[in-house]
């Protein structure tokens, strides 16, 4: 059963909110093979109540995780892990890519602020706004 083998420590005095710890967790948990395609992650309630938060915030963090591609939410069985490979590999091609654009502008001495902007910029140009 997956919620007995999932283990999640919350830091309530770090600045990182407690919803984005859990989702970094079961990133984490999902990379070293420590939760499996197709496993179920407990209930939102089961969750809340185990590591003693909100349930919105569990709430928050399943719905982050969907939006990432890393589960996917079934009416009759809850958050099951799932990952979406083809965004994972279409991310890994992106961060290769920034890699070097990122490398040049840091050269030319372009601030992390000025490319953020320029992120931004471009992403309004695609009339879709940034997702966050």
């Amino acid at each position: 059963m997956f919620g007995e083998k999932m283990f999640i420590e919350i830091d309530f005095n770090s600045d990182e909110a407690i919803y984005m710890q859990l989702r970094n967790q079961i990133i984490v948990g999902i990379a070293t093979s420590q939760f499996r395609e197709g496993d179920m992650l407990p209930s939102v309630r089961q969750l809340a109540e185990n590591i003693g938060i909100n349930m919105h915030t569990v709430n928050k963090a399943y719905t982050v995780l969907k939006q990432e591609g890393y589960v996917k939410v079934d009416r009759r069985k809850g958050a099951v892990i799932a990952i979406d490979i083809d965004k994972m590999q279409a991310l890994d091609e992106v961060r290769r890519e920034l890699l070097v654009t990122l490398a040049k502008a840091s050269c030319k001495n372009i601030s992390r602020e000025e490319v953020h902007s320029l992120i931004d910029e471009i992403y309004e140009g695609y009339g879709k706004g940034m997702d966050y």
